[in-house]
């Protein structure tokens, strides 16, 4: 370009290309960016990967990305025209590319960088052919090992593969013998891709570019179809999924959403989604503004647990035969069903349940934590705190207990009447006590803490309480103290 060459100095450059503009090198930001990049190839292929900077001086760093297209060239028609497109749409985007296909990533790098043909297919097998007459630049080794090899007369990478390898060894750090095994596939080289590969992955691209958000949803809910059909080939259901939107403009924007039990019910995802896009186009109070449009849309289960093939919904008939209609119905399926629903609408951070604890006092024995369902938690209409009459816990639990002035008939008798939050109640009627005492494997070492009496009362107007006296009258205090600690419906 205007008879610019890497190395050249800037009064050099300068000289070549009027009006040449110059600003810092900013690593983070040209890493940023290559990953926005990469981010948006994975159009074509869920596994992108961009090249790693370890292998690079500073002057130089990274400047493309690897893509995996084993099992995904079909879709464009070949190698040949699926590295065409990239090309097509990368130059859309003012950044033209030299594109290359092989068998190995070191293979691709090396023809990439240095073939005289800025988009080339390798075919398999021919790795060694290839590379022969590319520069040993083309094995991507360290600056060292470079000039060092030049000083030796090796210029070529077929030098090398001619000669034996245990001169190289003792003379050269392992990278050397590292980078050309790689390049033949003698040796993996693995890659590390943008984000996570997905378990399963279905691609969707359109015709005309869509912008509205009951167009995604639609094209979100035929995708969701065919993964839900793979999922039940493989007896599997999906516990997370991604939706990528890619914009005409290159950009990409990620939608994720959690489920709490492995699942394969479209309806259900499809709505999650929907909740999830509405939630996004409020917080930006702009709406749902794709901008340009998208002109392709992925959906991909990025965690998959197993769901073995069970029966979901009978028919059921009275004895007369008369059909009563289908019984449906998991209550584990159902209650997750609510816990996505609520995330959706309020956060993932939001929706929280109380978990029994190993503690009889009743302010310790619940705890609350996300909420979840397991594999032992399918429960029903049935709680999993049995209640009884004799010992029955109010739905609503004071923080804090609170002191209240009660009148008795006799100092360890049951309350009669009581002044709490500057409101007397009159006691109809009363049970108990439950006497619960302190946890002594929690208290110091030469202290006691008082024992409770629990009360169950009711008021002349209907309103239960749950009131406790603190100390055990004559043997453990003089003057018990009294407080509310709970209310029931």
């Amino acid at each position: 370009m205007q008879g610019l060459a890497l190395g050249d100095s800037l009064a050099d450059a300068r000289a070549k290309a009027e009006g040449l503009q110059v600003h810092p090198l900013d690593t983070a930001a040209d890493d940023a960016a290559l990953r926005r990049v990469a981010l948006w190839a994975t159009r074509y292929t869920p596994t992108a990967s961009p090249w790693c900077r370890d292998f690079w001086d500073d002057e130089t760093g990274a400047d493309g990305f690897f893509l995996d297209i084993e099992g995904a060239a079909h879709l464009f028609g070949g190698e040949d025209k699926l590295i065409a497109d990239l090309a097509e749409r990368l130059s859309h985007f003012g950044l033209p590319a030299r594109l290359a296909v092989a068998a190995t990533p070191g293979a691709a790098w090396a023809l990439s960088h240095f073939h005289h043909a800025p988009l080339f297919v390798l075919p398999s097998g021919d790795e060694a052919s290839a590379l022969a007459d590319l520069p040993v630049d083309a094995l991507r080794l360290a600056p060292d090992i470079r000039s060092s090899l030049r000083r030796l007369g090796f210029k070529t990478v077929g030098a090398l593969l001619d000669k034996p390898r245990a001169p190289f060894a003792a003379r050269f750090s392992a990278q050397l013998l590292q980078r050309v095994d790689q390049a033949l596939g003698l040796l993996d080289e693995p890659l590390i891709p943008v984000v996570a590969p997905p378990v399963y992955h279905s691609l969707n691209y359109l015709l005309e570019p869509i912008m509205a958000q009951e167009a995604v949803i639609a094209r979100t809910d035929r995708l969701m179809q065919t993964l839900a059909n793979v999922l039940a080939r493989d007896d599997a259901g999906a516990r997370a999924l991604r939706l990528c939107l890619y914009r005409v403009d290159g950009a990409v924007e990620t939608v994720d959403i959690g489920l709490t039990l492995p699942t394969r019910n479209v309806a259900h995802v499809v709505r999650l989604f929907d909740l999830k896009l509405a939630a996004l186009a409020a917080a930006h109070d702009t709406g749902f503004d794709s901008e340009f449009g998208y002109e392709a849309i992925g959906l991909a289960v990025t965690r998959a647990e197993p769901m073995p093939a069970r029966q979901i919904e009978i028919s059921s008939t009275d004895l007369s035969g008369d059909s009563v209609g289908p019984v449906t119905g998991d209550a584990a399926e159902r209650y997750a069903a609510l816990i996505d629903t609520l995330r959706g609408r309020l956060g993932p951070q939001r929706v929280r349940r109380f978990e029994p604890a190993e503690s009889h006092i009743p302010e310790r024995a619940e705890v609350l934590t996300e909420a979840d369902v397991d594999s032992e938690d399918a429960r029903d209409e049935e709680s999993a705190w049995p209640l009884t009459d004799e010992k029955s816990r109010p739905l609503l639990l004071l923080p804090q207990a609170e002191p209240t002035e009660v009148t008795a008939l006799v100092p360890d008798g049951p309350p009669r009447r009581f002044c709490w939050r500057g409101v007397t109640y009159y006691i109809a009627g009363s049970q108990g006590p439950e006497r619960i005492g302190a946890e002594w494997w929690r208290t110091p070492f030469g202290q006691t803490k008082p024992t409770r009496d629990y009360y169950l009362v009711e008021d002349f107007s209907g309103h239960r309480f749950w009131l406790y006296r603190e100390g055990l009258y004559g043997r453990e205090t003089a003057d018990a103290r009294w407080y509310v600690h709970g209310l029931f419906a």
